[in-house]
C-alpha cells in the first residue's frame, strides 16, 4: 500500500463516464493475459468469508470488521495478498504490517482510531488497515478503493484525471480482489453505514476534494503501465473467494466508531 497524499480537486473529464460495470470487465479482460504470461494467474478460490482452522488473528479481524462496518473477508483477502499473513512484513518502501500500512498514513490512522504506537501490533495494524479501506470505499467506491489502497490515493487520482496509467501490480491486484467485491448477488455480505463519514470526509487524507461521489460514481477504465513493476513482483494473487458488496444497512445503536 502507497502512502496517502492530500488528494487533489477532480475536473468533470468525459474518459470518466464509464459504469462501475464496464470498468470491472476491463480489469477482467485485459488483465487476463498478462496475469498469465505473468504468472499470477489466480488458483482456486478459497472461502475467505470465514477463519480457517488456526487463523492467528480471527479475533483482531472480526473487531475490525464490525468497527468499520466491512466484510470480514475483505480484511483476510487484503491481509493474505499484502504480507502473506506476516505480521513483521516490511516493504522495500516502506510499507508495515500485515495490512502493509505507510509510515505516513499510519500517523494519521493512529491518531484518528487512537491507535497504539507500534504499526507491527496485529490488532492496530489490522484496525487501522480496515479503517483505511473503509475510507477509501466510502470516497471512490468499488473496485476503486482498491487501486487507491494498493497504489495510493495520489497515484489513482493522477490516474482517474488522465495524467498516468497504474502500476501493472496495481492492475493485478485489483483484478484479483474484485471477485471479492463483484461477485454473484448469492452472497452478498452487507456494507453497513458507520457514524462519522462526515470525520473522514474532512481528514488529511482527503483535503482539496470538491466532489465526494464523482470518482464512486464514474470510474475510469484501468490501463496498464509499460514502465512499472512486472507481475512477478506483485504480491501472492492465488484463492480469493468471490464475494460482493453493495447493501448499506444502519449500525445498532451499540455498535460505534470509536
Amino acid at each position: 500500500m502507497r502512502s496517502a497524499l492530500p488528494l487533489m480537486s477532480i475536473s468533470d473529464r468525459p474518459n470518466r463516464a464509464c459504469t462501475r460495470a464496464q470498468f470491472t470487465l476491463l480489469l477482467l479482460i485485459g488483465l487476463a493475459p498478462a496475469c498469465t504470461l505473468g504468472g499470477v494467474m489466480p488458483a482456486k478460490a478459497a472461502p475467505f468469508d470465514r477463519p480457517t482452522d488456526g487463523e492467528p488473528y480471527a479475533g483482531h479481524v472480526t473487531e475490525a470488521a464490525r468497527r468499520f462496518g466491512i466484510p470480514a473477508a475483505w480484511i483476510r483477502a487484503v491481509m493474505k495478498i499484502e504480507s502473506s499473513a506476516r505480521r513483521d512484513a516490511v516493504s522495500p518502501k516502506g510499507a508495515m504490517g500485515l495490512m502493509q500500512i505507510m509510515p505516513s498514513t499510519w500517523t494519521e490512522l493512529r491518531s484518528r482510531y487512537a491507535l497504539s504506537g507500534d504499526p507491527f501490533d496485529p490488532r492496530d495494524n489490522i484496525l487501522a488497515g480496515a479503517a483505511y479501506l473503509r475510507e477509501l470505499h466510502d470516497r471512490y467506491g468499488s473496485p476503486g478503493f482498491l487501486a487507491a489502497y494498493n497504489a495510493g490515493p495520489r497515484r489513482y487520482e493522477d490516474y482517474l484525471d488522465g495524467r498516468r496509467s497504474l502500476p501493472f501490480e496495481t492492475v493485478a491486484y485489483v483484478t484479483a480482489l474484485a471477485p471479492l467485491i463483484e461477485g454473484n448477488d448469492s452472497a452478498r455480505p452487507a456494507i453497513r453505514s458507520v457514524s462519522g463519514l462526515s470525520l473522514w470526509i474532512k481528514a488529511p487524507l482527503f483535503v482539496g476534494r470538491t466532489n465526494s461521489t464523482r470518482a464512486a460514481n464514474h470510474p475510469a477504465p484501468i490501463r496498464t503501465a509499460t514502465d512499472t513493476t512486472a507481475a512477478a513482483g506483485t504480491r501472492d494473487l492465488s484463492a480469493i473467494a468471490p464475494r460482493s458488496d453493495g447493501l448499506f444497512v444502519a449500525l445498532s445503536s451499540t455498535e460505534h466508531v470509536q
